[in-house]
């Protein structure tokens, strides 16, 4: 059963509807910031309801823009949350970025602009990199200040709290080069904190070093369907038979739509109930990408239909 667009809260269809609901997918696909978490705080119920969908025979994948942490750091995680999680069960895209790299018989040496999650998943694979942590200047000379390594031969930006603007000259000068490969982990322009401050997100960043090199990023994470295409392969999901659940219409409901899966908007992230209503009212393809099929305040929500089944 696919509710097309009628952007419906989930909680207040009839018992019977949401049951059929549920009996129409067999994988889950969740995003996690947002939607299970907020900068490490859980969300109430939200991994009851995972854990439930899991005993009910619902295959689980954790897929995650964030690309500060390793997939095992994220187990860890989640996993003093109370969610019922396996490494191979997560993809961020940190991790991602290496499988590119390694698909592509990548040769040569990584300037990260971005945070050890990254690093480290480099370094499962053997791949050489540089740049993560603080690289401060108090000038513009001494940004300029720097010898060029010849064996970069790729440029990846990801979420970094030491983002500076001498980081941004090297990442520019690199990709100077039309060899060098540029990737981007996600385009999240903000992340979830709640409350009324803004945290600028990694698509902040891959945007300014995009203005300044001219040049376009691959980009690994949500909404590109690399994702997607990488759980077919690897998993053989159904996408028929598949529900994404996010927090942002713009990356978790786009690679839904994408993806031909159900989408499922929780509202306890980024995207408003309010803007979700303005998606309806479009009549723009793009828009229609964005708009999901239903939502509910949060995960949690979702639990009193479990408990029967």
């Amino acid at each position: 059963m696919v509710y097309h667009k009628s952007v419906t809260d989930l909680s207040t269809l009839p018992k019977e509807k949401v049951i059929r609901f549920l009996e129409s997918f067999d994988t889950v696909v969740t995003d996690c910031d947002g939607v299970l978490w907020i900068l490490g705080v859980p969300i109430p119920g939200s991994s009851d309801v995972l854990n439930k969908l899991r005993d009910l025979g619902k295959k689980i994948f954790y897929v995650t823009n964030n690309s500060t942490k390793t997939r095992d750091e994220l187990v860890e995680a989640a996993s003093s949350m109370n969610y019922v999680i396996n490494k191979n069960e997560v993809i961020s895209t940190s991790y991602l970025t290496a499988c590119y790299l390694k698909s592509i018989d990548f040769q040569g040496k990584v300037y990260i602009v971005g945070s050890e999650g990254i690093s480290q998943e480099l370094d499962e694979i053997l791949i050489k990199h540089e740049g993560v942590g603080p690289d401060v200047v108090t000038s513009f000379s001494d940004a300029l200040d720097f010898t060029i390594h010849s064996e970069i031969k790729a440029v990846v930006v990801g979420m970094d709290k030491d983002f500076s603007y001498r980081k941004m000259i090297k990442a520019a000068t690199y990709l100077n080069n039309p060899e060098v490969l540029f990737i981007g982990t996600n385009t999240d322009e903000q992340f979830p904190v709640g409350g009324t401050k803004i945290m600028p997100g990694t698509g902040s960043l891959v945007r300014a070093i995009e203005c300044c090199s001219l040049r376009k990023a691959v980009i690994m994470g949500k909404p590109s369907t690399f994702v997607g295409k990488a759980l077919v392969d690897e998993y053989g999901i159904d996408p028929k038979r598949t529900l994404m659940i996010g927090d942002r219409c713009n990356t978790d409901i786009s690679l839904g739509s994408r993806c031909g899966f159900q989408t499922l908007l929780v509202l306890s992230g980024v995207t408003s109930l309010s803007e979700v209503l303005e998606l309806k009212k479009s009549d723009s393809e793009e828009n229609k990408e964005l708009t999901p099929d239903v939502y509910l305040r949060t995960l949690g929500d979702l639990m009193p239909f479990l408990t029967d089944q």
